[in-house]
């Protein structure tokens, strides 16, 4: 039934996964290796449809819905709309459909569309943001940039949907570090999410960032450093709207949660005191 390899946020660990689009529409970011076996395709109605009634058979109650694989959003909007009705209609007590949706599938779409997708059930966007650093966007091939992605934040938005963001530590390297925590908080700040969670950099074999660390063209922060730079981005992220913070994924040297702007501090004190007890995860025990 599944297209394997297969992916889903953290958070949605207990959702029934459907797959909509196979691949990853951009999947040209230096950094990822998750859907390179894969074309990417959207699925046809009649694949879905035909999965949907699986499920359905297989699963007596279903509260929860994410749609793979790694950009459903782009999926043309009729066709959407037609995959969420089906859902409404044979999920009657799903209260809830999430996706992921690159910045670009976000902007391809207007405002009317996405409230219509909004209607229909669409509760909630994921977006890989990675780094509000242009200069970092542009050395690991993101295919965006910083003010893109705040349109695309904001459009979201205003469509009423809620918008869960994720970057990277680390990603930017020793050399960028600095400027890619500064202008990351500044873009956290632009964006006002509902949710962000912050990852750290897992550098993983047959990616265009392994080899230029083979080539001694990108130099990876150390633990501490990694810590350090999150610190910067916290400080650097001014927002009157609450936004949930996690810092707890696998790939994490530690774990922070909290709300910002309300527990800036709380998180920044944490941070030291991590740095300064070297509680921190050792490298063999981070994952993805």
């Amino acid at each position: 039934m599944y297209d394997y390899p297969l992916y889903r946020p953290p958070s949605e660990s207990n959702s029934l996964i459907i797959q909509v689009t196979l691949g990853c529409s951009h999947n040209k970011c230096n950094f990822c290796n998750m859907y390179k076996s894969k074309k990417f395709t959207i699925k046809s109605l009649e694949d879905i449809k035909t999965d949907v009634n699986y499920f359905r058979e297989m699963y007596s109650h279903v509260e929860k819905i994410f749609l793979a694989d790694g950009d459903a959003l782009i999926i043309p909007t009729e066709n959407l709309k037609e995959i969420l009705a089906l859902i409404r209609n044979t999920f009657s007590e799903c209260r809830r459909v999430t996706l992921y949706g690159t910045p670009k599938s976000i902007l391809g779409k207007t405002h009317q569309e996405l409230k219509e997708l909004k209607d229909l059930g669409l509760y909630m966007i994921y977006m890989g943001v990675e780094s509000g650093s242009d200069e970092v966007l542009k050395d690991i091939n993101k295919g965006v940039s910083s003010n893109e992605v705040i349109n695309a934040a904001r459009m979201v938005k205003n469509a009423e949907i809620l918008l869960s963001v994720t970057v990277i530590a680390g990603v930017g390297g020793i050399e960028k570090s600095d400027i890619h925590a500064i202008k990351t908080g500044q873009l956290i700040s632009a964006m006002a999410p509902n949710y962000l969670g912050v990852l750290t950099l897992m550098v993983e074999e047959e990616t265009d960032l392994y080899n230029k660390i083979l080539r001694k063209e990108f130099k990876l922060l150390s633990d501490k450093e990694v810590l350090n730079e999150i610190g910067i981005l916290i400080q650097h992220i001014n927002v009157n709207e609450s936004v949930i913070f996690r810092c707890n994924h696998a790939s994490n040297y530690v774990s922070l949660r909290g709300s910002l702007p309300e527990d800036k501090e709380k998180l920044l004190n944490q941070i030291n005191y991590y740095l300064k007890t070297n509680q921190i995860k050792q490298e063999e025990y981070r994952r993805l």
